[in-house]
């Protein structure tokens, strides 16, 4: 019976049971139900193991191969991490909303047709958003809490809108393949034609490709303290691997990829907000991912994929400075400083995570980025392999050093606050410790790659190279703060590409509306004055002192009428 449930039904299932549930067993709860839908999976073999017939097209709601198994693995590992995290939520209806999202997007990279990827598709997006709505501070009250309970329903607004919008794109897509004569099966796409258009745009969209980035951007830091690091692994690596899937090999891809692991350093570095920083960091790791799967290759894919999975120190950030936003109240830079002698574990923590991010030997995004960086050389992709280093360097730059300096160190802030709880810590340090294994033994996860992996990330010049860039970046980052040139951390509004549809579009709609509303006004005015002097002049011709009222002698009205009718005939003959 059980194993005929898709891979994370059980999340979703078992997640409707949160509001029934109190104290000791809600905690329990949550830990336990990622380990039996993970245990679950495990008992499923490779393949297709059942397909139905809806309308007479064949669905195939589970397929499971290698590359679906490296994301279903890392999911679970991150439900489980994350929940553990979460144990201090008193709030039933969040664990429920964050456990059916995590069971959606389980789903979806084991869906085997565009529809039950739609049906996840759009549940990841309305489960999701209640991580955003359900923010609340206990260091705030009254009108500061209203504000910010206001600015997180904003955002999750405007994150429902856009996610919801990927999804009736995708559903497009879809429909335009299924009229053309095209299959459901989700396997490889391309852009071919518009259908396969519509779907790689909502891909897209939920990529947080460059232009298209601004939700994750808007949204990621108004959610609650654990609901980001829930958003920080799923949407994003849901929409991943579905370009792996249909779009692999898309040379477009290389360059929307190389553009995402840049432009976010240039505003990184100037945002005050430190989980907007990390958002920021977010959409530039996400860049190598996509450039990979433009790239195409095996080891660019493999690349991808134990990238993918390594990605879980981007939840080891999230997770360090959630807990500083838990004891402190606020993650801004400009009010943070010297927590290391409050928090010297998260501190520890944080520098783990910000040494995997920033790729430094010995931990897991030194074994699985580089698998990126080393396809586009041996493909000749030179500009995007140079940019691709840069970004190396740049993230070591805000994510790598930022994160950590101006939350535990830089300036003493006085704040003395006490140290992260017991389960945020045990998440933290099996998040860290997963980091330092995978980096230090990689073999375990290149055993599980989708090809088989022949690849050895530490050699001589690997490591050198990786050390000079780092070193470099580090070197900058001490000058530039030294000398005062490196940005001020203070309050303030960075403007992105949201601005245009956020400002520029309502002020000009509303000039427009104001400009249209005036002219509309004069017009009716100018209209009613008109039509009031022709009443006027029709009053005075055929009102009771009218022209027309009086009494005409006979002889007048045959002069008018032999007159009217010359006009008649002169007109007939003439015309």
């Amino acid at each position: 019976m059980i194993d005929s449930l898709p891979p994370g039904a059980l999340l979703i299932a078992g997640a409707l049971l949160f509001p029934l549930l109190r104290g000791r067993l809600l905690k329990a709860w949550l830990v336990l139900l990622p380990v039996a839908s993970f245990l679950h999976l495990l008992s499923l073999g490779e393949g297709i193991p059942w397909q139905m017939t809806l309308f007479d097209y064949e669905l195939t709601p589970v397929r499971i191969d290698r590359l679906s198994l490296v994301f279903g693995y890392m999911f679970h590992l991150a439900a489980l991490l994350s929940g553990v995290y979460a144990l201090h939520v008193e709030d039933r209806w969040q664990h429920a909303a964050a456990m059916i999202y995590a069971g959606s997007a389980i789903g979806g990279v084991f869906a085997g047709d565009l529809v039950t990827l739609f049906v996840y598709w759009e549940l990841t997006a309305i489960s999701s958003v209640f991580l955003i709505w359900a923010r609340h501070s206990d260091h705030l009250k009254g009108r500061a809490l209203e504000k910010q309970a206001e600015r997180s329903y904003r955002a999750g607004m405007r994150y429902l809108v856009i996610q919801v919008g990927s999804g009736v794109i995708l559903l497009a897509g879809i429909l335009l393949r299924v009229r053309g004569g095209g299959s459901l099966e989700f396997s490889q796409l391309g852009l071919v034609d518009l259908a396969t258009g519509l779907i790689f745009v909502a891909f897209g969209i939920k990529a947080a490709f460059p232009l298209l980035h601004n939700w994750l951007l808007d949204a990621y830091p108004e959610a609650t303290v654990t609901g980001t690091v829930f958003l920080s692994v799923f949407t994003t690596k849901m929409a991943i691997y579905a370009l792996a899937r249909g779009f692999a090999g898309t040379e477009l891809l290389i360059y929307v990829g190389a553009a995402m692991t840049a432009f976010p350093i240039f505003f990184a570095v100037i945002v005050d907000d430190l989980r907007r920083v990390l958002a920021y960091g977010l959409v530039s790791q996400l860049g190598f991912m996509v450039c990979g799967i433009g790239l195409g290759s095996e080891l660019a894919l493999n690349g991808i994929a134990s990238h993918a999975f390594a990605h879980i120190y981007m939840a080891l950030l999230f997770m360090s400075v959630g807990a500083v936003l838990h004891r402190t109240g606020t993650a801004n830079a400009s009010e943070l400083g010297g927590l290391y002698r409050s928090m010297p574990w998260t501190a520890g923590f944080c520098f783990v995570g910000a040494a995997s991010i920033s790729a430094f030997p010995l931990t897991s995004g030194f074994v699985t980025k580089s698998m990126v960086l080393t396809s586009a050389a041996e493909e000749h992709h030179v500009v995007v392999y140079l940019v691709l280093l840069f970004a190396s360097a740049g993230v070591l730059f805000h994510s790598g050093l930022k994160v950590p300096y101006f939350a535990f160190f830089g300036r003493d802030s006085g704040k003395r606050v006490k140290e992260a709880p017991l389960h945020m810590l045990i998440a933290m340090g099996t998040t860290a410790a997963l980091c330092l294994l995978i980096g230090i033994f990689p073999g375990a996860l290149y055993g599980i790659l989708p090809f088989d992996a022949d690849y050895h990330p530490y050699t001589a010049s690997h490591v050198v190279t990786q050390l000079q860039l780092l070193i470099f970046s580090a070197l900058a980052f001490t000058v530039l703060n030294l000398t005062g040139l490196y940005p001020p951390e203070k309050r303030s509004t960075v403007l992105d590409t949201d601005w245009s549809y956020r400002r520029a579009l309502p002020a000009l709609v509303g000039a427009v509306e104001r400009v249209g509303g005036r002219a509309w006004h004069g017009l009716l005015d100018a209209g009613g004055r008109a039509l009031a002097a022709l009443h006027g002049g029709i009053y005075r011709v055929t009102g009771p002192e009218g022209v027309f009222a009086r009494s005409w002698p006979t002889g007048s009205i045959a002069l008018s009428a032999a007159l009217m009718l010359g006009a008649y005939l002169l007109f007939y003959f003439f015309y």
